[in-house]
């Protein structure tokens, strides 16, 4: 297979150029977290960034984590709701915060205290449940808000995400990969949730891997790794990437 000659190498990396597909613009957002404004602001850069530039082929993927500690979740998993229905080239990769709220809304108790530590409160005041309410609520409680408040439309939109997705030379992940493993056999555990064996790692991924979940001050650019999520819930800057052949660049609110 292809991407077990490609992943996983940990020999030192040669300088090369990465490239995204012939003819095809490409924007990455990172981490949401329940910013509406931010969205909506950064949504407007990239519109006016891609009209500026030659027409082209333009897809947005967003990295995952819509939802959780920001104050609207419901606004922005409606925005890119949608964006995503309106054209098949916006795409969505699933966080392991997307991951934590479908467990809990099919009924898994471990989740539910789970999104209550990560910011899961912000997410369903955003829904429309009641504040004191909330605090009050035992788990079972808290279950059966769940699925009360937040529709299985939305549900069903987050579940339909993307593990990864590969675009010319970049990889598009949430939270990264396990070094050696090729892509086909990664755990989704690793592409939702890894971390540090994935932001340590200095050698060859045979590909340019785009990712967010790991929140650094700016963005993070490595010689096999880029990252993108620059923590917008609490500092105010969310972020995008943009591939065009070779040509990189970053848009910021």
């Amino acid at each position: 297979m292809v991407f077990k000659r490609l992943f996983g190498r940990k020999e030192e990396i040669a300088p090369r150029i990465w490239s995204a597909p012939e003819g095809q613009r490409i924007y990455a957002i990172g981490d949401i977290h329940g910013r509406l404004d931010l969205i909506d602001q950064l949504i407007l850069q990239i519109e006016q960034d891609n009209a500026s530039r030659n027409r082209v082929r333009t897809q947005i993927i967003f990295l995952g984590d819509l939802c959780d500690r920001g104050p609207n979740s419901r606004g922005v998993i409606e925005r890119v709701m949608q964006l995503a229905s309106a054209s098949s080239d916006v795409r969505l990769i699933a966080g392991n915060h997307e991951e934590l709220l479908i467990r809990a809304w099919e009924g898994d108790r471990r989740s539910v205290g789970l999104i209550n530590r990560v910011g899961g409160r912000e997410t369903m005041l955003s829904y429309g449940v009641d504040e004191v309410k909330y605090d009050e609520a035992d788990t079972d409680e808290l279950l059966e808000m769940l699925v009360t408040h937040i529709p299985e439309s939305h549900i069903a939109f987050l579940k339909g995400a993307d593990d990864w997705i590969v675009a010319g030379d970049y990889l598009f992940v949430h939270a990264g990969i396990r070094p050696g493993d090729a892509i086909e056999e990664q755990r989704t555990s690793d592409l939702r949730w890894i971390r540090r064996e994935f932001t340590d790692f200095e050698g060859s991924h045979g590909m340019m891997v785009v990712h967010g979940h790991t929140i650094t001050e700016d963005v993070e650019e490595r010689v096999n790794r880029i990252g993108i999520d620059t923590g917008a819930y609490a500092s105010g800057k969310l972020t995008a990437l943009g591939l065009e052949g070779e040509e990189r660049w970053f848009l910021q609110t």
